[in-house]
């Protein structure tokens, strides 16, 4: 199957500017980009003070601009219309004059990357701060300053995104990423236009799914659980397999964030689709970062994985104004692409093959086997022999690509090969 291209860095260069945080503006600015992509995306609203588990919805933050004034030279800093990280996330309004050292203890720098603007945030305590380059705050003159947070909170609301394409199936696979930095492209714009391209692909290829596919982007931590709190039964019950979906734009490495105890559906499908891939790496639920945590947490159990190009919190420009498009690549988007459409169509084939030829298939008669017997002709054939010898009904296709040690891409050919010579049939009951 050849797949198809999908402009991801382009969608991720749109979206780059747009000042995103829990709530606000950016938010439903980006919501209404991605919606000119899939129309299909429904927005729902909870209302600050909303209880939703252990939570309430915060205010909605608005920020104008911002900026710290030298008084006697004019001089600006930590200029919000020049970099949006520049202004700690939620930070409350204020337009004071402060002395040097009062002013430092509103500032926050990232010491051990002293050239870089750190990405801080305050959401659930009240408080005012600018982020800079510890180069840049070690070049502040002494003296008075102006600052300035043009911001305010207010009783607002919180904007949650979904899509969900039904299939022939109520049973789901379910793909979640977060929707509430600002200007970083790994973490952050990667995960949503991954989950844009992903919804194209599904209603592009299967204009009549097997399965049915929700599609979920969220404030990150709070919009998860918002959204469980009014789903949780429908999803308990429909969804088999999720993935959340977060810095999937780099071309470093692969990484596979493990449910609780690394045994589900979802965990057997990274485990597949990455086999094969260079420099892969699997992560234990006890390194978890992401909305993994909510959808793996007690009470809860969705078959939920996180899934990553470099992990959260493992690359260097990581939450700073260096997370940029040095970063995020087009080869490095269509990589995760790549991976996660292959579990896609390894459910739409049909999931589990089962053999409907007692004892081993006469190939050859089909031109599937090689005619003519001699040493080191069958290597060749070697995965065809063993997907068949595991076809048996008791397998995923994710479950035969871990026990052969093939890529999922190859027994995906396998298994449509197979099936185009009417030689395994499918069930979509998972294994």
């Amino acid at each position: 199957m050849k797949l198809p291209k999908y402009d991801m860095i382009r969608w991720a260069k749109d979206l780059f500017p747009l000042p995103r945080s829990l709530t606000g503006d950016g938010v439903r600015k980006s919501f209404a980009y991605l919606q000119q992509m899939n129309p299909e995306i429904a927005i729902h609203s909870f209302a600050t003070g909303e209880t939703v588990f252990d939570w309430n919805i915060p205010k909605e933050w608005r920020i104008r601009d911002a900026y710290i004034e030298h008084l006697a030279s004019g001089q600006r800093f930590a200029e919000f219309s020049k970099c949006n990280l520049h202004v700690m996330g939620y930070s409350e309004p204020v337009d004071r004059i402060l002395n040097k050292d009062e002013l430092l203890d509103h500032i926050y720098t990232q010491k051990d990357q002293p050239e870089l603007i750190p990405y801080v945030t305050s959401y659930y305590k009240r408080r005012f701060g600018f982020c800079m380059a510890e180069m840049e705050k070690g070049s502040m003159p002494d003296g008075e300053y102006r600052a300035v947070i043009d911001s305010e909170l207010f009783d607002g609301e919180m904007l949650i995104g979904e899509m969900l394409i039904q299939g022939e199936s109520d049973q789901e696979i379910m793909f979640s990423s977060y929707i509430c930095h600002p200007s970083m492209a790994n973490n952050e714009l990667s995960g949503p236009v991954l989950a844009s391209a992903l919804m194209r692909f599904v209603k592009d290829s299967f204009p009549r799914p097997k399965f049915s596919y929700r599609f979920i982007l969220v404030p990150e931590t709070i919009g998860s659980l918002a959204y469980m709190s009014r789903n949780l039964e429908t999803m308990k019950s429909r969804v088999i397999c999720g993935f959340n979906l977060s810095c999937v734009g780099d071309e470093r490495s692969f990484s596979h964030i493990q449910s609780r105890y690394g045994n589900n559906l979802a965990d057997r499908a990274l485990r597949s689709a990455l086999i094969g891939r260079e420099n892969v790496k699997t992560y234990s639920f006890l390194e978890r970062g992401s909305d993994e945590r909510q959808y793996c947490a007690p009470g809860i159990d969705l078959p939920v994985a996180g899934f990553c190009r470099s992990k959260y919190g493992e690359y260097p420009e990581y939450h700073t104004n260096a997370d940029n498009f040095d970063v995020v690549t087009e080869e490095g988007l269509q990589g995760a692409f790549d991976v996660i459409s292959e579990v896609i169509r390894a459910f739409e084939i049909g999931l589990v093959p089962h053999v409907t030829i007692k004892g081993e298939p006469q190939l050859g008669k089909r031109g599937l086997y090689p005619t003519i017997s001699q040493k080191g002709t069958h290597s060749a054939i070697r995965t065809r022999m063993d997907f068949l010898a595991y076809a048996d009904g008791s397998n995923s296709l994710f479950e035969i690509a871990e026990i052969i040690g093939v890529p999922l891409k190859y027994v995906l050919e396998e298994a449509s090969l197979m099936l185009e010579h009417d030689l395994v049939s499918f069930t979509s009951e998972t294994a």
